[in-house]
Parts: structure tokens; C-alpha cells; sequence
């Protein structure tokens, strides 16, 4: 174990500390929930660049219900909206001949 492990533990915990946390009595019985954390995930590029403009316009609901709302919020913007695009980081390695080697992100030989 390196030194790098008990400071990055010890790193994560302090910030987990300054994590938010909301009453559950503090949460409307018609808050928004999972489903619309889900849609306002995935209409975020629309909805920050109107709110950009519009004071009427936010691009996540407060008071909402809180972790089942940042979930769809997340999956929103992760799997259906911003994030769903498949890229692959192709690195060229320089070796000393005349080849050139293109290596995808896992370092296996393409193909060119």
C-alpha cells in the first residue's frame, strides 16, 4: 500500500463530509422525482443554454425529492443526454522506424 491510498481515503471522507442532506419532512408530497430528473437530464443542453437568457428558466428543480430526483437527474445527463456519445481515443506511438503504430485507449494495435 502506498502512501497515495490513505491520503486519497482520508481526502474522500472529508469531502463526503460537506455533502448536502435535506429533511425528509422538508419534501412536498408532488416534488419532482426520479421521472422528471430524468427528463430534466436529459433536456440540460437545451435548458442551460435558454436559462442563459431567461430568468424564468433553471435547469434542475429546487425543492425536489431529493436522491431519487439527482439519480434520474444524473442518468439524464449521463446515459440519454450529454455523455451518450461512444468515443474512442486513438494514441499514435512514434516507435524509431519509419512505421507508425496506432494504439486505441487500451493500448491494442489498430489496424490502418
Amino acid at each position: 500500500m502506498t502512501v497515495r491510498t490513505p491520503f486519497l481515503a482520508a481526502a474522500g471522507a472529508l469531502l463526503s463530509a460537506c455533502a448536502a442532506t435535506q429533511s425528509p419532512t422538508a419534501v412536498a408530497p408532488a416534488a419532482p422525482g426520479f421521472w422528471l430528473g430524468l427528463w430534466h437530464g436529459f433536456i440540460f443542453p437545451v435548458a442551460w443554454l435558454v436559462s442563459l437568457f431567461m430568468d424564468t428558466v433553471a435547469i434542475y428543480a429546487v425543492p425536489n425529492s431529493g436522491g431519487w430526483y439527482d439519480f434520474g437527474y444524473f442518468l439524464g445527463i449521463v446515459v440519454f443526454g450529454v455523455g451518450a456519445r461512444k468515443s474512442t481515443t486513438v494514441y499514435r506511438d512514434r516507435p524509431f522506424s519509419h512505421k507508425n503504430t496506432v494504439r486505441d485507449s487500451s493500448g491494442n494495435k489498430v489496424v490502418t
